[in-house]
């Protein structure tokens, strides 16, 4: 069966193989798995996005500044661009993707799966009416959500790990900390175990254009950068995976509750041991003491770096390598849609586990 797929993504995020978000590379990621199987894609997606599929331009810049009246245009934009989409097209599912989905899905739309990227209370209480589905992206993130009546078992993410274990670059002496640049990352406390353990470090993500974001990167991350420990901005897919393969291990100093990580995933898939916090799900996916370690503080974090030499960084690739790949995540969704697209009534199909 031939499927005709919508995607839609944050209002102010463009989608993109070379995409700094989580939801946004979780949604290119299964724009091309739509196209390579021979679906039908259309991605709904502010201006600089590059799709698979088919683009649908929501007519919004996410250059300019992200305040309310900006943030409520933009969800405004891209509602209509569903609109405009559904009146035009036949689609079998709505898959949205953005925390702000609940304002940037019309009133009438067809079966709707909406992946829950972001902790469970950024939400707010979970929405419910008739047709729309909700999913998480790990087992951690699904214990953590209130009981639904529309929550389906989790599809949990993935990475492309054979394209990241091919980097082949030299290793070098560099700590590496990447991701959004905003408090809930806690890029200051990366710096700070670096500073701390006497270690290079190179900061790598982008700072989006949020008041508290850039306030952030001006008054808690560069007071904490100098000569051995330096800000490079957004990285690539390639740039990216050369970091991540030269790097002496990966930090995750989040303070956020993350429902996954895909960048923890990512430099394991290139053999770099992560030391990460507690939080979330980053326990279920980095193994303490064989691809890295878990921490609680800065002072912990430091401590690990000096001990971090110590992780085979064959096993760190092999951990990606059974655990992690993308085809996993890309293949879920997809039998997803087929069952939410299926004849078979939707409750039976949840209840037969058919969405995995």
């Amino acid at each position: 069966m031939k499927l005709t797929i919508l995607n839609v993504a944050y209002a102010l995020a463009p989608v993109s193989p070379n995409s700094v978000g989580g939801a946004e590379q979780v949604l290119s990621a299964v724009d091309h798995a739509l196209v390579e199987a021979g679906h039908r894609s259309l991605v709904v997606a502010c201006r600089g996005s590059v799709v698979a599929g088919e683009w649908v331009d929501t007519g919004v810049d996410p250059a300019g500044a992200a305040d309310d009246t900006a943030r409520a245009a933009a969800e405004a934009a891209t509602r209509q661009a569903v609109v405009r989409t559904l009146a035009q097209t036949r689609v079998d599912v709505v898959h949205m993707h953005g925390l702000d989905f609940m304002r940037t899905l019309p009133a009438a739309v067809p079966l709707t799966l909406a992946t829950l990227h972001l902790p469970p209370d950024w939400y707010g209480a979970l929405p419910s009416r008739p047709g729309l589905w909700l999913n998480c992206v790990s087992a951690a993130q699904h214990r953590a959500c209130p009981p639904h009546p529309a929550l389906l078992p989790p599809i949990p993410n993935g990475v492309a790990v054979d394209r990241l274990a091919g980097g082949g670059h030299a290793r070098r002496g560099f700590a590496l900390t990447l991701g959004r640049v905003c408090p809930e990352k806690g890029q200051h406390l990366a710096l700070q175990a670096a500073h701390a353990a006497g270690a290079s470090l190179i900061v790598a993500g982008a700072a989006f254009p949020y008041p508290a974001h850039l306030a952030y990167l001006e008054e808690q991350v560069r007071p904490l950068l100098d000569r051995r420990r330096r800000f490079v901005g957004p990285l690539g897919f390639a740039r990216k995976r050369r970091y991540l393969s030269a790097a002496r291990c990966l930090l995750v100093p989040s303070l956020a509750a993350e429902t996954s990580s895909l960048v923890a995933m990512e430099a394991l898939a290139c053999g770099t041991p992560v030391i990460a916090f507690t939080t979330g799900a980053l326990p279920d996916i980095v193994e303490h003491g064989r691809t890295g370690f878990l921490v609680r503080d800065a002072a912990e974090m430091a401590a690990a770096i000096g001990q971090v030499d110590g992780i085979d960084r064959q096993a760190c690739r092999d951990a990606a390598r059974t655990r992690f790949g993308l085809g996993r995540m890309t293949d879920a969704y997809l039998a997803c849609y087929r069952a939410l697209a299926g004849d078979a009534p939707q409750w039976q199909r949840r209840k037969q586990g058919l969405l995995f």
